[in-house]
């Protein structure tokens, strides 16, 4: 059967089914991101307990993406695509109506456990269905959805919990992901070209341990930790230093911070073209420079200080993520999907860890203490870059990635 192209009846409901899925598990991922305030407030808990459900989740979803994608050879690519946007609605939505945080935290663990389905998978399907021709624009529509999702969704959790409250944000929240999840299952079309494999976890824990035996790999594994750690900590912690003294901005106000996402929307394509001139390393290390100044820069009192220092930090993670991503596929000489995966594992992990530690930053020494935790993971992972250039001389299969030929 042929593969899906542009034109064919299938590719535009195809192509609209990838942005839908890509935008539910990505706005559900971080949706409650911008109510980390609301939490420590309602609940009564510390910053670094409020924090715990975002990092639950990503710390839930880096484990179970590193089984998905081997679960899915042998049950199928769009049956597990279906399964976790689905679940993971559905724990969402039922998520404004838990009693207390801790079964709240408990299902926000749930939730990111059942959205690894989707991201684990989509690009294999994508491979598997479209024509390669047609690759570039159809990665770019989902990515396209991913970061859609994540802006829109903390965004709109951010007004509506202002406007009503936390829970009426979350339950619409919920009920439209949930539509767009029926939306997925019934218009994705069908996986043409799948065919099941027998689930062998020997192979794939050999896969996995010959990927983690490539320092290579290894090094852009500690950059991805510490690029989503800073990351995501900037994010959990910014909203708390805004909402109060002398700021005192409503939990609208700061949500629509988030707005700057889009600048690593062009970063990502900016940067990439650089990395094909200069190399991936250095490339990557510029944009973990403008990470690295910014973050000082969001030590000034003045409020359009802290926006800019946001946006220069945005567009230089998305771009630095981009960059560091794309040279695992370059250096992964054999099981580039373990090796993908494993990237994401770190990354995810950085996210769960890294994320809370911020939390304990902050109780004890405010906003200079986040920023100093982001400063020291910047500082690490600019020393890991560091390593990646003085491997290129080394050659390995990989070496395209530390110097642009």
């Amino acid at each position: 059967m042929n593969k899906i192209v542009p034109g064919s009846p299938a590719f535009a409901k195809a192509l609209t089914c990838l942005f839908a899925g890509g935008f539910v598990s990505f706005s559900i991922l971080y949706s409650t991101q911008p109510l980390l305030p609301l939490f420590s407030h309602e609940f009564h808990v510390k910053p670094v307990t409020a924090s715990l459900s975002v990092s639950l989740s990503t710390g839930m979803l880096a484990v179970f993406m590193l089984l998905a994608a081997s679960l899915s050879d042998s049950w199928g690519r769009k049956k597990m695509m279906n399964l976790s946007l689905l679940c993971s609605s559905v724990l969402a939505l039922l998520l404004p109506f838990l009693p207390n945080f801790t079964l709240l935290l408990i299902f926000r663990a749930l939730t990111g456990a059942a959205l690894a389905g989707l991201p684990s998978i989509a690009m294999t399907y994508i491979n598997e269905e479209f024509h390669p021709q047609s690759l570039g624009r159809v990665m770019g529509i989902y990515i396209a959805g991913t970061s859609i999702g994540g802006m829109s969704g903390r965004i709109a959790v951010g007004i509506l919990s202002d406007l009503f409250s936390w829970q009426t944000a979350l339950t619409c929240m919920g009920l439209f992901n949930l539509l767009l999840s029926c939306w997925f299952w019934k218009h994705l079309p069908e996986s043409a070209h799948f065919h099941p494999k027998r689930l062998k976890l020997r192979s794939l824990f050999f896969s996995l341990v010959n990927c983690l035996k490539n320092p290579g790999l290894l090094l852009l594994y500690g950059i991805s930790f510490a690029l989503m750690g800073s990351f995501v900590s900037l994010y959990n912690y910014i909203g708390y230093d805004l909402m109060a003294s002398p700021y005192h901005l409503s939990s609208f106000a700061v949500s629509l911070i988030f707005i700057v996402y889009l600048t690593g929307t062009f970063s990502s394509a900016w940067m990439g073209r650089l990395a094909d001139k200069w190399g991936q390393a250095k490339v990557l290390g510029f944009g973990i420079f403008l990470m690295l100044i910014s973050d000082g820069l969001s030590l000034y009192p003045h409020l359009i200080s802290k926006i800019i220092a946001v946006a220069i930090f945005t567009f230089g993670f998305f771009g630095s993520h981009s960059v560091a991503s794309g040279g695992v596929g370059k250096l992964a000489a054999a099981s580039k999907a373990q090796a993908s995966s494993l990237y994401l594992f770190f990354y995810y992990t950085g996210s769960s860890l890294a994320g809370s530690a911020g939390g304990w930053f902050w109780s004890r020494f405010g906003w200079f203490g986040v920023t100093e935790m982001i400063g020291c993971l910047l500082l690490v992972s600019l020393g890991l870059v560091f390593l990646l250039f003085l491997l290129r001389e080394k050659p390995k299969p990989g070496r395209s990635f530390y110097k642009s030929h």
